[in-house]
């Protein structure tokens, strides 16, 4: 039996999606499925077929257990000496949005469509930070 994949191209949709109150992972893992189109009935792997996300009120957003406090940021300069480390706080102080976009972009799969899969993600408020991914 031979699988029947659609070659129709679907047209994006938009979602809108509400992070207040919301805890950060699992507020990601819905973006990713939107992102991706894993909620539409003619998914494909092969294929992007995903949605555009725009993300209200990020700044709303909570963290369970101590992960507020607990959890880091790491980034290696490739110098010795060269380990740098970041707190979930102090990053989440000084921009929501690249705390989310991180979470994004860290869960969606590293491959040629991640990239315009990230483009497509909106965030209201968002200041101007480079991109991170």
């Amino acid at each position: 039996m031979k699988t029947q994949t659609s070659l129709a191209q679907t047209k994006p949709g938009l979602k809108t999606i509400d992070a207040k109150g919301k805890v950060l992972g699992r507020l990601a893992g819905e973006i990713v499925k939107y992102l991706t189109g894993k909620h539409k009935v003619n998914y494909s792997v092969h294929q992007d077929s995903g949605d555009f996300v725009t993300v209200e009120n990020v700044g709303e957003m909570k963290f369970t257990g101590n992960k507020l406090v607990e959890k880091e940021y790491l980034h290696y300069s490739q110098y010795p000496g060269g380990m740098k480390r970041s707190a979930l706080a102090v990053e989440f102080e000084k921009s929501p949005a690249r705390v989310l976009r991180r979470a994004v972009a860290r869960m969606l799969p590293r491959n040629k469509q991640r990239q315009p899969r990230m483009h497509r993600l909106t965030i209201v408020g968002e200041k101007g930070t480079k991109r991170i991914w």
